[in-house]
């Protein structure tokens, strides 16, 4: 009997959006308020919890297709987001900082009241505060990015087993 079976496939990329979800809540719970950026990366995983559980139910394998679509979508916005947060390129306006020069006092308070009480560009966890060792310099971020990275390839083995 293998492990490598369709459906252990599916039951194992859909309990790793189950705890990436469980993960994020749980960091909201303890007071990292979520910003903009971080609340798009949820929606593939709830898409995945949603699809994994229509194919472990229906023994509709071909969703896992769409399981790894929704992968690759969550690590491209994890990607996406750790550049931003590193300041490698601009994000959305709505959730970083922007230039403010040129800007009337009355502008300039309608920003400040219009922004946003958590910023993308801004990392509020470092994997290196928990563990002091400056190659854990990982976020939230990165690691949705990277381990979603890699449940696209566990998908697409579970969409490619046949029989």
């Amino acid at each position: 009997m293998t492990l490598l079976t369709r459906r252990n496939l599916i039951l194992f990329a859909w309990a790793f959006s189950v705890l990436s979800i469980a993960g994020a809540w749980t960091f909201q719970l303890l007071g990292y308020a979520p910003c903009e950026m971080c609340y798009w990366q949820r929606y593939p995983h709830y898409a995945a919890i949603l699809i994994g559980l229509v194919a472990l139910a229906t023994r509709w394998y071909w969703l896992a297709w769409f399981g790894a679509l929704a992968a690759a979508i969550t690590s491209g916005l994890g990607a996406f987001h750790t550049g931003v947060e590193r300041h490698w390129w601009a994000g959305p306006a709505s959730c970083t900082g922007d230039d403010i020069s040129g800007l009337s006092t009355e502008d300039l308070l309608d920003r400040l009241t219009a922004a946003p009480l958590v910023r993308c560009d801004e990392i509020p966890w470092r994997m290196s505060d928990a563990i002091p060792w400056e190659l854990l310099d990982i976020t939230m971020a990165n690691l949705n990015a990277l381990g979603s990275f890699a449940i696209v390839f566990v998908w697409l083995a579970a969409a490619r087993i046949r029989g």
